[in-house]
């Protein structure tokens, strides 16, 4: 799943403008300009169409948790250079203070069941037996359950 699919799919869920995604990145202490999230915005076909890297997600994932949750005290947490489809959706459940049973119940919107041991094996430890790879489907899933929780309208128009 390209990171520009999923800034797309947060700025639409909770309909931030431009300026709400340049503070969301100012959260995390980093400046970008109108014109940068315009282009991580437009389509692939697009001329401008600028990619997204992973390392631009992950300051604007951890400026969404400061946004949601406030900034913690100390040091801010430095941005992966490298991003797996676990640390997304991890980072996305600290940013919306979601519990297991939240997560399920999000799946659940969208027709994905899941239990809460293949759920908890997703945030897991990459070294720890049991840590299981988020496949894109799932957080697919996951962030259309998201877009349906927080525009119900959204899910009426697709029944």
């Amino acid at each position: 799943m390209l990171n520009n699919d999923i800034l797309r799919r947060i700025r639409y869920t909770f309909d931030f403008n431009d300026s709400a995604m340049m503070n969301i990145f100012a959260e995390a202490d980093h400046e970008v300009t109108r014109e940068q999230v315009s282009d991580w915005l437009k389509k692939e076909d697009d001329a401008a169409f600028t990619k997204c890297t992973d390392h631009e997600l992950a300051i604007f994932l951890n400026g969404l948790i400061n946004t949601k949750r406030g900034k913690k005290e100390g040091p801010q947490p430095v941005p992966e250079s490298r991003l797996t489809n676990n640390m997304i959706f991890m980072k996305l459940r600290i940013a919306l203070n979601f519990k297991a049973d939240d997560i399920i119940e999000v799946l659940k919107l969208v027709d994905c069941e899941i239990s809460n041991h293949e759920l908890s094996a997703f945030f897991r430890k990459p070294d720890n037996k049991h840590y299981r790879e988020c496949k894109d489907q799932i957080l697919r899933n996951f962030l259309l359950g998201v877009q349906y929780r927080f525009r119900p309208q959204d899910q009426e128009a697709a029944e």
